[in-house]
């Protein structure tokens, strides 16, 4: 789960920089909203799962989507909060860094683990 947070904020960063190159100021800083809209609540969760998994199978599974709903209410929750305290938001940019933080996931599976 460590990782697949670790590609999320890598993304961010490469989505922020590219679009920082390509749109200026305003361009990185929606990237790097639209990015930690999903990451600051992966983190979060991730972290919560670390914590609950010494409990029971069942109670891991109630973690798990519970943990999994308050991070779907809270990227909704960051996304609107983006929109509303950044006026100057350039959707492209928004876009494009919320879309690498979530496929980002994707790529998780290629990176090797140590057995």
């Amino acid at each position: 789960m460590h990782k697949a947070v670790l590609l999320q904020l890598a993304a961010t960063s490469i989505a922020a920089l590219v679009a920082g190159a390509l749109f200026g100021p305003r361009g990185f800083v929606s990237a790097i909203w639209g990015g930690l809209a999903y990451v600051l609540p992966s983190i979060l969760f991730a972290w919560r799962l670390s914590v609950s998994s010494w409990r029971g199978e069942n109670a891991k599974a109630a973690a798990f989507f519970v943990g999994e709903l308050v991070k779907l209410l809270s990227t909704i929750g960051l996304l609107a909060l983006a929109t509303v305290l950044y006026k100057d938001l350039h959707w492209g940019a928004f876009l494009v860094g919320l879309v690498l933080a979530v496929k980002a996931n994707l790529f998780a599976f290629l990176v090797k683990t140590r057995t």
